[in-house]
């Protein structure tokens, strides 16, 4: 058991938390959710100790081991892999090297006879005799072959110690285990090992996470910061998503029926007060309506867009035709003789580690790339949509929000721009900010509207939930999903593509294609190999949580 104890954090004026209470318990799975900069992170920080609370205290059962994925990658570089897994206990590896310096001493004195026998029982009582090849099971799991497994981490390729790393967070079956994004990036076979681990894990687990297909496979209960609290819920993610919607939609109802029942009492107080003989029922009223309390609806801090694509005219049944594409870049080949034809309800995740080629083929087909050879052609009726994965150039301007959104509106009127601004969470006078200034979450959220003016049939998406938070990734899932037209996008977000996609695009390494009518979970069962070609990455504007 993990406990913090009226924990509150303070970062200059601003409270991070307040009088934080909230217990984990063993055998439970704990994802912690919340707005970006809520302090998802932190929170972990102080329940592991790195960081110290202004006020509180973290209070962990007596003789329990807590374990925290690291976060530098470059801290065990000095050492052997399997080394750096054992030290994922350190009692352990320090027994381990203290037994090996006695047996190595030419001068073996009968006190280092006894010390050595010392640490063999404690080396035994931990299991020690196969803490090797329980390291290398973990190892293997997670997909480092074991002929990595002596080499030094520095010479680890970056993907790989993120693995050995998560592999010393889960060695020696911690009572307490802290993962602060611990999918990024793993490849999806990598990903469904570790579900799997956590899913059959006695002891406590602690996640952060962006993934919420993750979180929903893995998470027993759900933790939400909000307005420095922290609220425990029974279920995962999306448990929490639905419960949390249906309180706050129920409370609203509840104040409609009192602010109704409030109106009818105001009313017949001021029609019959100065009537004498409905006197004593106005006064009654008086009573009643005094004792009416609405409720008290503190908004979310966390705010969700509205994401809604309407085409402006149906799509008809031609719409697309790729023949005999090819492109090479720099000398490699990233598309080789790929031909498909879309039909009019398909909706297109295109998948794969061959992000470039995805990127390629949808700037030719956006018309901002010629191919070498080949050919496309898009149906007359068809009107298209392009959100690029590189906004750079698109952003070195002077314009501002508003003047450059009012260039691809049919309306040309800035009060009807504003409404597509708001429904994306710019407030008022964040219209005028210039488009050079916005963050990387402010300029997704951008061209998002952008897409919603034109009203497309066809919208082509290059990794649309790079730089947005949790909530904004859920809106845009939802507008995906509804959306009346044919759909080619590639995203890291595993649940955007299996609860979107109706056929999956597969671009291999070699460029070619494998072309499937098939949700994405059908499409990993069905092809063991995809699940290690995909990889799972979160961006930087989304791990810097505070």
């Amino acid at each position: 058991m993990i406990q913090a104890a009226n924990i509150t954090l303070r970062i200059g004026k601003k409270a991070l938390f307040e009088d934080v209470n909230i217990k984990f318990t063993e055998g439970n799975c704990y994802g912690i959710i919340g707005a970006n900069g809520a302090g998802k992170s932190t929170f972990l920080k102080i329940l592991s100790g790195v960081l110290e609370p202004t006020n509180g205290e973290v209070i962990i059962t007596p003789g329990e081991r807590l374990s925290v994925l690291e976060q530098d990658h470059f801290k065990y570089d000095e050492y052997p892999v399997l080394d750096t897994v054992i030290m994922g206990n350190q009692r352990l590896y320090d027994i381990m090297k203290e037994k090996d310096a006695i047996y190595t001493k030419e001068d073996f004195s009968d006190e280092d006879g006894i010390r050595a026998s010392e640490l063999e029982a404690e080396f035994a009582e931990m299991d020690g005799w196969n803490a090797e090849s329980d390291a290398a099971t973990l190892l293997n799991g997670l997909g480092i072959p074991t002929e990595d497994h002596y080499s030094l981490m520095k010479d680890m390729e970056g993907s790989k110690k993120v693995k050995i790393l998560l592999a010393r967070a889960l060695f020696g079956n911690p009572d307490i285990l802290l993962l602060d994004e611990p999918t990024n990036h793993l490849d999806l076979d990598a990903i469904g090992w570790l579900e799997e681990f956590l899913i059959n894990f006695d002891n406590t687990v602690i996640v952060v996470s962006h993934d919420r297909y993750f979180l929903n496979k893995v998470c027993t209960h759900t933790a939400d910061i909000d307005y420095g609290k922290i609220q425990l819920y029974a279920g995962n993610y999306d448990f929490w998503y639905e419960s949390s919607q249906l309180i706050m939609k129920q409370r609203k109802e509840a104040n409609k029926k009192k602010e109704e029942q409030i109106k009818e009492l105001q009313e017949f107080i001021q029609r019959f007060s100065a009537n004498a003989s409905k006197s004593k029922q106005a006064t009654s009223r008086k009573r009643a309506l005094e004792k009416i309390e609405l409720d008290d609806i503190r908004p979310s801090s966390r705010k969700y867009p509205y994401i809604d694509f309407r085409p402006n005219r149906e799509i008809g049944n031609e719409v697309l035709t790729v023949e005999h594409l090819s492109k090479t870049i720099d000398g490699v080949k990233v598309l080789d003789d790929i031909s498909f034809t879309l039909n009019h309800d398909d909706k297109v995740g295109f998948v794969g580690s061959n992000e470039a080629a995805k990127t390629v083929l949808f700037q030719i087909l956006a018309g901002e790339m010629e191919p070498d050879s080949g050919e496309y052609k898009w149906g007359v009726t068809t009107s298209q949509s392009y959100f690029p994965k590189d906004n750079t150039k698109i952003f070195d301007t002077d314009l501002i929000i508003v003047d450059w959104l009012t260039q691809f509106s049919e309306i040309k009127d800035a009060t009807y721009v504003r409404g597509f601004l708001g429904r994306m969470l710019f407030a008022g006078e964040d219209g005028v900010k210039k488009m050079r200034v916005l963050s990387g979450g402010e300029k997704v959220r951008v061209l998002l509207s952008r897409m919603m003016i034109e009203g497309s049939n066809c919208l082509i998406l290059d990794e649309p939930t790079d730089h947005l938070d949790m909530e904004s990734i859920t809106a845009l899932n939802e507008g995906m999903k509804k959306f009346r037209g044919v759909l080619l996008f590639s995203s890291r977000d595993h649940q955007i593509v299996e609860t979107t996609a109706n056929r999956i695009i597969e671009i291999m390494p070699n460029g070619s294609i494998i072309d499937k009518i098939t949700t994405y979970d059908e499409y990993l069962a069905s092809d063991e190999m995809a699940r290690k070609r995909a990889v799972y990455t979160t961006t930087d504007d989304q791990e810097a949580d505070d």
